[in-house]
C-alpha cells in the first residue's frame, strides 16, 4: 500500500520550470531574481511591508531577537504548546524563556500571559506567540497586552501561512514574524523561512546579519557577528511556484478538516481544535482531542495500515532541556499532549484516503 503521510509536499507543476531558469542563469547561490520574487510574493499575499527570505523560520526568529536587542539574561515570554524551533533561538541569544500555557483555543492564554508578566523576575522584553497548527491566537488581547506593557511581539506564523484574523493575515500583527517552508508545511521549499516586519530598518538589519554581516567593502570586512542564513535562489524558485497555488492549498486543507469533523464528531469524547471567532485558519493539520482514550491506540491502528499520524506537540515546559526554566501553566497543554493526535492532512489527499482514515478510527471506537 502507498503510505499516507501526515503532511507531504504538494508541488504545483511549475517548480521544475523555475528551477531550470535558475540553472540557466547560474545564480545558484543565496541571491538572484527568484529570491527577490519570492519575497515580493509573500509580501503581496500577506500584506507584510518588508521581508527577507532565509534558510529557516528558526533563523528568522534568531534574527528577530538580535535585531530587537534581546541579549544575555533578558526574559522572553513564549507559548509552551509548540515545536522547539519556536523557542530555541531564545537560547541562541543566551536569554531566558518564560513559558505560558494555553487556554480553550489551544493557543496561548492571554490571562496566563498577564500573570507571567507580573511574576517575571525582570520585565520581559519580548513575547513569541505560536499560531498553533495554522490557527491564530487571540490577537486583539495579546497585541493590547504587549502595547500596554511595552513588550515586543514576535509572531511564529511558521504553521499559519494563509490563516487570517478579521481579514488580516497572520504574521502581520506583531513587530516581526516568521513563516516556515519546511518539507511538511502548507507551502514548502524543502527547507526555508521568511522574516517579515512593518519596520524597514529591522528587516534591512536582519538581511545584513543573515549574510555574515559583511560590510560594504570589496574585501571581506566584519565589525559584528553575522550568520549564513540567506535562502538560495534554487529554493526560492520552488517557493515562487508554491505561492501561486497557496490559496488552493488552504482551501483543500480546510475541506479535509470538514470531512474529518463531519465523519468523526459524533463519536463520544472526540473534539477538534477550535477556530476562534472572526478567524480563518489554514488547517495545516487536522488535530483532535480524545477525552476518554489513549491516542497511541489510534496511532498504532493507523500505522498498521501504513498511515502516518503523530501526538500533539509536547509542551516546552515538559521538555528536559527546559526543566529549570520558568513556566506559568495550568495543565491545559499537558492534557492536550497526552490526549491529542494529528491526523493526515496533506492537500494532495484524496477523499477516499480521508474516508479510509475515518473508517479506521470509527472501527476503534
Amino acid at each position: 500500500m502507498d503510505r499516507i503521510f501526515l503532511s507531504p509536499p504538494h508541488m504545483s507543476g511549475k517548480e521544475q520550470q523555475y528551477i531550470s531558469e535558475v540553472f540557466e542563469s547560474n545564480y545558484i547561490a543565496p541571491l538572484g531574481a527568484f529570491v527577490n520574487t519570492f519575497e515580493e510574493s509573500v509580501k503581496n499575499y500577506t500584506g507584510a511591508e518588508h521581508a527577507v527570505a532565509l534558510s529557516s523560520a528558526t533563523a528568522g526568529l534568531h534574527l528577530a531577537l538580535r535585531v530587537l536587542g534581546i541579549d544575555k539574561d533578558d526574559y522572553v515570554l513564549a507559548s509552551t504548546f509548540t515545536f522547539i524551533g519556536s523557542v530555541s533561538a531564545i537560547l541562541y541569544q543566551h536569554a531566558k524563556p518564560i513559558f505560558v500555557d494555553s487556554d480553550e483555543s489551544w493557543n496561548i492564554s492571554p490571562e496566563l500571559l498577564k500573570i507571567a508578566i507580573k511574576e517575571a523576575p525582570l520585565k520581559p522584553k519580548a513575547l513569541i506567540i505560536t499560531h498553533l497548527y495554522g490557527q491564530v491566537c487571540k490577537l486583539d488581547e495579546i497585541v493590547a497586552i504587549c502595547k500596554e506593557e511595552g513588550i515586543y511581539l514576535i509572531e511564529d506564523a511558521a504553521e499559519s501561512l494563509g490563516a487570517s484574523y478579521k481579514g488580516k493575515q497572520s504574521g502581520t500583527f506583531g513587530d516581526m514574524a516568521v513563516y516556515s517552508f519546511n518539507g511538511n508545511k502548507i507551502l514548502t521549499t524543502s527547507g526555508g523561512g521568511m522574516l517579515v516586519s512593518g519596520n524597514k530598518k529591522w528587516i534591512e538589519k536582519a538581511k545584513f546579519l543573515s549574510t555574515q554581516a559583511k560590510e560594504d567593502f570589496l574585501h571581506y570586512e566584519h565589525k559584528e557577528l553575522g550568520y549564513n542564513y540567506r535562502m538560495s535562489n534554487v529554493l526560492a524558485a520552488i517557493g515562487v511556484a508554491q505561492m501561486e497555488v497557496l490559496g488552493d492549498r488552504v482551501e483543500r486543507r480546510r475541506e479535509i478538516f470538514e470531512f474529518y469533523k463531519k465523519s468523526l464528531s459524533q463519536i463520544e469524547g472526540i473534539s477538534f481544535m477550535p477556530e476562534i471567532e472572526m478567524s480563518k485558519g489554514n488547517r495545516w493539520l487536522t488535530t483532535v482531542y480524545l477525552k476518554n482514550s489513549n491516542p497511541q491506540i489510534v496511532i498504532d491502528a493507523l500505522e498498521k495500515e501504513n498511515i502516518e499520524s503523530r501526538p500533539l506537540w509536547k509542551p516546552m515546559h515538559m521538555q528536559p532541556l527546559f526543566k529549570e526554566e520558568l513556566a506559568i501553566v495550568d495543565g491545559t497543554s499537558q492534557k492536550l499532549f497526552e490526549r491529542g493526535i494529528c491526523l493526515p492532512s496533506g492537500s494532495n489527499m484524496s477523499d477516499a484516503e480521508v474516508k479510509k482514515v475515518c473508517n479506521i478510527i470509527k472501527d476503534i471506537f
